[in-house]
Formats: C-alpha cells, structure tokens, sequence
C-alpha cells in the first residue's frame, strides 16, 4: 500500500480516521466506487480491537449458512433483535442492516481478499423466539500475512494473554481441543507438536507467526486489499481536530511525525476510531461499576481513547449514551507477566468448563457461568451493586486446572509455579484454607461448593441451569457427559483466580443516520461528516445476542455508508 508521506492540505475525496474493520471496510468500498481514500491511524499499527477479536461476523442469512443447507429467516432475525434490544430497538437501521449484510458478505468474497468459513456458534440466546441454533456467525478463513510483504510488520499482533509463545488459537478454533487433549491423546500430541514446530520457525524467521487466524486474519485479508487498491493506511498519525468550513466539515488536522498537517477530503470524512473504552473520564462517569469506586480493565487497543467521539461533540454532534449496557461486558483478569509488566486475560473459555464455578466475596455463586461473557460481566454488576468492589473468584480442585487451565493458567503440562508465586493464581489444600488465601468468605464458599456437588455429579445445576442452552454446551466439554458445562469439585488442592470487569468495546456513541451521517442535537445531519464502527452508536442497543454482533454490523454499515458517499457531488 501507498506510504507516501503526507503534506499539508492534501485532498483525497474521502479520509477515514481509523484503520480497523470499520475504517477498512469504508475505504475499501469507497475505493471500489472509483473515489480517492486516505486512511489515518492514531496507533503504529492497523487492525484495531479486531485485530485482537475471535474475528466473528453475525450475519443472517449469509450465503455461507445458505450454501450448508442452513435454514433461517429475515423474519426470525428481526424478530431475535427486536426481543434482544427491547426499548432502544431502531426499526430502521436493524432493516438495513438485514437487507444488506448478506449482500455486503458476497462482496467482500468476491471482490476482495476476504473469505469466510462457517462456525457452529449458536445465537448467545438461542431459545429465544427468533433465536437460531447456528448458521449467522462467520469467521475469516486463515492468511499468511507474507502476502503483505514489509506491511506485515504494522499488523497489529494478536492480544498477547490469549496466545501460546505468540500462536493463535481461540474459542471458534477447532484446533483448540487438540491443545486440551495433547497429554491424553496421541493423534491430538501429535497435531500440536507439528503445530508449534511451524509456529517456532515462523518466529525464528519472522519474530511473530505468520499464518494468522481470527481476527489477525479478517485484518490481514482487509490491508491486502487496501494494498492492492493503493489505499494509503497512514499509521502514527492521529487526528486532532476537524476542520469546518462554511458549516461543512472538510477535514482534519492530523499529527504526523513532521508536525500537523491538514487532509482535505472533498466528499467526507469518516470517523472510525474505535469507541471510547480507554476514555477514562468517560467510562467512569458511565461505567456503574465505576461510578461506584471499582476497577475496570479493558483488553482493546491503547489508543481507543474516544478521540472521534470527542472531535465530533466538539462540532454539536449527539450522543447516544443511554442504552443499558454502555459496552460489550467482559470478564477478565490482570495477568503479571513479571518485570513489572502486566496483560489482560478476556475469560472466553474456561468459565464454560466442566468443574469450574464462579463465587462472589461471600462465597455464593451469583449466575449460570456458562452464559456469555456479557451476560455473566452484567450480573457481576448487578450482584455487586451494594459493593465498591465488582469481582469474582473462578474456583476448581486440581484435576480440571490440570485438564483445562484457569484464565491465563495453561493446562498441563505447563508449571502453576509462577502464576502461583506471583499472586495470579491462588491455592489451598482444603476449600477453607483456599478461601481464606483469596479472601473469600470460608464457610460460605464450603457452603456453596457442597450443594453444587450434591447435583454436579449427574450433570445437573438446579440453581443456574448450566449447560441448558446450546450456547451454554458450545464452549463447554462435549466429552464430558452427562452436562458438558458440569462437573464437580472434590480433588485438592483447589484453585481461586480473581475476575473483575472489562470489555471489547463500548455500544453507546454517536448517534447517526442509517448512511452515517453524524447527527447535531437537533437530529440534523453534519454535513460532511460521518461515523462507523464503534464510534457509532451500536444498532443492538446495548444488547449482546450472539457472536459477532459487533464486526457484523460494523462491517455492513461501513458497506452502507461508503455507498452512499460515493452517490455524493464531490465539492470542488
């Protein structure tokens, strides 16, 4: 791609701020209908959170489920996120989004380097009327990121608490029960010794892995493209204000390793920066957990500060900050890497395993933990809301950490010893001893554990419900019958691991048009200006029904409003 370095009051005809899915997608699609984009980015590398993500698309009626013989409907999928959404459902985005996300998917595989495999991923609430047992959610097939020649250096790589010495593998990956079953199955030995082989070579060549999957891969696939379409993604280089001229917006002034400079975009400027999840004032005056004198750690890039958001109020735009859950919700733990360095484990699997629950300060479990993380992060809210502090403890006995690992904690043969020096990970021969070393309440977390067990051991949860859903068993352990997501706690020592809240990204934002044209505070749109992604208020709002409810959307309608920026006379 065209690196040229920038100068002062270059026009191009769109420039898009940001360079993650949603940045991607609109200048792709710009650049498809003939016109001219520059993409800037705040951080040294492109990708955004997808980068970081599981890389999963919600998209009803995609013709990957159509072509597997899948049945669902427009009608049931309407009617899914018209239940999930309640009182903030908006009839006309969620239209568009249906009528155009199929569409938007076969351009992507015919127009582009992106390609789609199926998952088996059910909707987060299946059960519910519209809800579908699989089919909607699709995930970008593997690429070799040598395709992008010296640009592969500026892929953002993938979040490093959910990789192995750097190797990706994820929750929509099939290889990952392989991992869990290396020590008990020589087939599954085998696959991951060939595994990590290739992986060693590719850092020994490389200094990162080269053949990339998950989000790593929608990335990857999207720069390839921007590379062939000479797009410029300009990396270190973030946006500082807008400029205005006549009561239109015609560009930004960016800062550049040269000083600042302006872009003049003669169509539309395009705010793709991310949401505000690293906006600290604006997340504790949002985030109940927050508000209320707890902590909150969010895994997503750095650099998502809300800098559009903020760039766009700036010039009167309207917020949408109402909706019930400001972010996607996502438990998570802090994980020491030592040297003073720390990361930030998401708790996308292990809450879902057999013997594993989850136990408040007091010790009683508070919800079913195999739900989703944005299920289980709002009842972690709720059940905390008379506490400063909004927490769990993840707790086992030894024989399910050996088998599956807690949190950043891999299963063996992989040592406990350091997470357990370093106060990551806690230990005790007895659950009472256990509970007084992770500051649990001891007789309420031996009360909790022995009236799991009386059911846990014929696979039943009366309390919860574990593993009555198809989402609940997805992630779970099919192996382990008779409830996959159930087992029970008895061999010592046992195990506690501290979970507090975080997210993937934040759902309130911008409010615009279904195009994406920002709107003032008197519904009027900014001429000029537009937002996509996260910086867009999210059309589910505040509601989390299925995976890829984020990337799915962010992606059509960053199709949507490149289309309709390309139906606009240019100014000059």
């Amino acid at each position: 791609m065209n690196t040229t370095p920038l100068k002062d009051k270059t026009h191009c005809d769109v420039l898009v701020i940001g360079a993650g899915v949603s940045g991607l997608t609109t200048a792709i699609v710009a650049a498809k209908q003939g016109l001219e984009v520059i993409v800037a980015e705040k951080a040294p590398v492109f990708g955004g959170t997808a980068a970081y993500s599981g890389g999963v698309l919600w998209i009803p009626g995609n013709h990957i489920a159509r072509a597997a013989g899948i049945q669902d409907s427009r009608e049931a999928a309407l009617t899914y996120i018209r239940n999930e959404a309640g009182a903030h459902f908006d009839p006309e985005a969620t239209e568009a989004f249906l009528d155009t996300a199929p569409e938007m998917a076969e351009f992507f595989e015919h127009e582009t380097h992106l390609q789609f495999v199926p998952t088996l991923y059910p909707d987060y609430h299946p059960d519910r009327e519209g809800g579908a047992q699989q089919g909607r959610s699709i995930l970008a097939k593997p690429f070799d990121i040598r395709a992008l020649g010296s640009d592969m250096r500026r892929l953002r790589p993938p979040l490093r608490s959910i990789t192995f010495i750097g190797m990706m593998f994820n929750s929509s990956n099939a290889d990952i029960k392989h991992f869990f079953n290396a020590t008990r199955s020589l087939s599954s030995f085998l696959y991951v010794f060939k595994r990590l082989a290739a992986h060693v070579k590719e850092l020994a060549l490389y200094h990162r892995g080269v053949n990339v999957t998950s989000g790593n891969a929608l990335m990857a696939r999207l720069a390839k493209t921007a590379q062939d379409l000479n797009i410029p993604i300009h990396t270190d280089c973030p946006a500082r204000s807008l400029i205005e001229e006549d009561g239109r917006i015609t560009g930004a002034v960016l800062a550049t390793l040269q000083g600042e400079i302006r872009i003049l975009a003669d169509r539309a400027v395009v705010l793709a920066a991310g949401g505000f999840p690293h906006d600290v004032e604006r997340i504790r005056a949002t985030y109940p957990h927050l508000r209320r004198g707890g902590e909150h750690l969010s895994p997503t890039p750095a650099e998502n500060t809300g800098d559009g958001i903020r760039m766009a109020e700036r010039l009167g735009a309207s917020l949408s900050m109402d909706y019930p859950s400001a972010s996607a919700w996502m438990p998570v733990s802090r994980v020491p890497y030592g040297r003073g360095q720390y990361g930030v484990f998401p708790h996308l699997l292990d809450r879902y395993k057999p013997g594993v629950i989850g136990v408040l300060r007091d010790g009683r479990r508070f919800t079913n933990e195999s739900n989703s993380y944005h299920d289980v992060g709002q009842a972690m809210i709720d059940a905390c809301a008379s506490s400063k502090e909004t927490a769990m403890w993840l707790i086992c006995d030894q024989p399910t950490i050996s088998k599956y690992g807690l949190g950043y904690v891999k299963p063996a043969p992989i040592p406990l010893g350091p997470m357990l020096r370093r106060g990551y990970l806690h230990k005790g021969r007895t659950l009472k001893a256990l509970a007084q070393a992770a500051g649990i309440d001891p007789a309420g977390l031996e009360t909790t554990v022995r009236a799991y067990n009386e059911h846990a051991a014929q696979g039943q949860d009366p309390q919860f419900r574990r593993g009555s859903t198809a989402f609940n068993r997805y992630l779970a352990d099919p192996d382990h019958q008779p409830n996959p997501c159930v087992g029970p706690i008895l061999h010592g020592p046992f195990y506690a691991l501290k979970v507090m809240m975080g997210d993937l990204g934040t759902f309130d934002g911008i409010r615009t048009t279904v195009t994406g044209e920002v709107l003032d505070g008197e519904s009027r749109p900014i001429p000029g200006l537009y937002a996509v992604g996260n910086d867009r208020a999210s059309i589910m709002g505040g509601a989390y029904p299925a995976a890829g409810i984020t990337l799915g959307p962010n992606m059509t309608f960053g199709y949507i409003t490149a289309k309709h920026i390309a139906k606009i006379k240019a100014r000059t």
